[in-house]
């Protein structure tokens, strides 16, 4: 054989192993790339061959499955009373990424969690029958709360300050995540949710931050209390009425003119909401003991999964001290979920100690087996000392009984509340945002945690208020919530 034959044998040998490399390459690795991708229509078509699993609230399917008419995706997603449990489920589409919790176990849903198959599925590598997710929901609370917001735009969340399961989680105004599942359907109603003004697609409950107003108060008391600076509820503060921001000429002063502010008590200051106290106080304090506290209570947090991961809320740093009383009646940087609120007030309603808040009790396979049990997983941290928690739930409760929260009392329960009214807007030009942050306790034992916020309603400006728009929510809440 001759150099010139040699050589040319020798490159076509290299081009065929090459050739063979690239086939490998592109059946094992660009293979495997391309069956995950998203777009790929086979991945659709496998998920929608078999019914899928489904969220249960209270022993019963919230979600379904049915029969399509024609097409190659055999079924579709259905759900009873979407609107009401839009903020759990979220939605399972044959066109657009699952959300919420249809996202989080999308595996267990579908059959391809690998805990799900048995001996026989992986010897016929057939997809294994989908499990279900067991929420930690009740549906009275739920419903509650979604009618009691009706046309507002806002959200509610109540939590078992107990064991951190989540009774409910309400944003409005809502969708029907049916609207959504039929790839045939979805884009035109997918176009009309995403240019809706009010985002009804937005999770307001766990992931929209809003300035808390004076609800975070009570996290700043408790700041108070945990360092010494003042040993009780009912000291006397040294607080000025007004008070003038540090390192300006600007006054502070209270909604309410003729409530007495000046050097009142935490109590007192709860009672009447007065900002001249609570702006003095973090100022006394420091930002960072009171970005500590705020911190313990899970503010600044990146990481809250409940477990659908809800967005942080923010306490700043680096501050001026004038900006630091700010911070001290909720407002500036500072912003919280109505999901962080509700923990503020389960940690106090727990004796000073937070449960992890989860919205799944467990999963399960297709024979109802637990493969995961998130009621055993929780954890528990102390915030803050039993007695700090315990003089905050008594100033709670004065608050309700005596001061700016009479319209969450409930007849036979123990009611503590804090109310909140946050500035919305440039020089506060929009209307306000209304908060309400509460616990209550049965005669029986039962407790219940409920944070409100309404971001919009039709109240005129000047009816804006915690009291007179969140409370009432959080009222018909927790009365779900204890009734026997």
């Amino acid at each position: 054989m001759n150099k010139t034959i040699r050589r040319a044998s020798v490159f076509t040998l290299l081009l065929v192993f090459a050739l063979l490399v690239r086939a490998t390459w592109v059946q094992f690795y660009d293979g495997r790339a391309l069956a995950d991708d998203s777009d790929n229509r086979r991945n659709a078509i496998e998920t929608y061959a078999e019914p899928l699993g489904n969220i249960i609230v209270a022993g019963e399917s919230v979600t379904g499955s049915a029969r399509t008419r024609g097409g190659d995706l055999a079924y579709k997603r259905t759900y009873e009373n979407g609107p009401l449990y839009a903020a759990v489920t979220g939605y399972a589409s044959q066109a657009y990424a699952p959300t919420q919790l249809e996202g989080i176990y999308e595996d267990l849903l579908n059959g391809t969690d690998s805990r799900l198959k048995t001996v026989m599925d992986t010897v016929t590598d057939r997809r294994a029958k989908p499990g279900d997710v067991v929420t930690t929901v009740d549906p009275a609370v739920q419903k509650a709360a979604y009618e009691a917001l009706g046309d507002k735009k806002g959200a509610a969340v109540a939590i078992d300050p107990e064991t951190g399961r989540i009774l409910a989680a309400v944003s409005t105004p809502s969708y029907d995540p049916s609207s959504l599942t039929d790839a045939n359907t979805a884009g035109g109603a997918w176009k009309k949710l995403t240019a809706d003004p009010d985002k009804p697609l937005t999770n307001r409950a766990l992931r929209q931050p809003l300035p808390p107003g004076s609800t975070f108060k009570l996290v700043v008391a408790a700041a108070a209390l945990e360092d010494g600076l003042y040993t009780s509820v009912d000291e006397r503060t040294d607080s000025p009425d007004p008070y003038t921001l540090p390192g300006t000429v600007k006054e502070l002063t209270n909604e309410n003119p003729s409530a007495p502010c000046e050097n009142a008590s935490i109590r007192v200051a709860l009672q009447y909401s007065c900002n001249n106290v609570f702006a003095k106080t973090a100022v006394a304090l420091g930002q960072d003991k009171v970005r500590a506290m705020a911190e313990k209570f899970g503010f600044n947090d990146e990481t809250q999964d409940v477990p659908v991961r809800a967005y942080p809320s923010v306490y700043p740093s680096d501050m001026e001290p004038s900006q630091t009383a700010l911070t001290g009646i909720g407002q500036f940087d500072v912003t919280a979920t109505p999901l962080q609120m509700a923990m503020v007030s389960a940690a106090l309603a727990n004796g000073g100690e937070l449960v992890s808040p989860h919205m799944v009790s467990r999963v399960t396979d297709s024979g109802g087996d637990v493969l995961k049990d998130y009621d055993d997983e929780s954890t528990t941290e102390r915030i803050v000392s039993a007695s700090t928690a315990g003089q905050l739930r008594s100033a709670m409760e004065t608050v309700v009984e005596e001061g700016t929260g009479s319209n969450a009392r409930i007849p036979g329960a123990t009611v503590g509340g804090k109310t909140g009214t946050a500035q919305h807007g440039e020089n506060n030009s929009r209307t306000p945002y209304a908060w309400f942050t509460s616990y209550a306790e049965s005669d029986s034992g039962r407790k219940v945690a409920v944070a409100v916020l309404v971001e919009q309603s039709d109240a005129a400006r000047s009816e804006v208020s915690g009291n007179g728009l969140a409370a009432p929510v959080a009222r018909a809440a927790m009365e779900a919530a204890l009734a026997e």
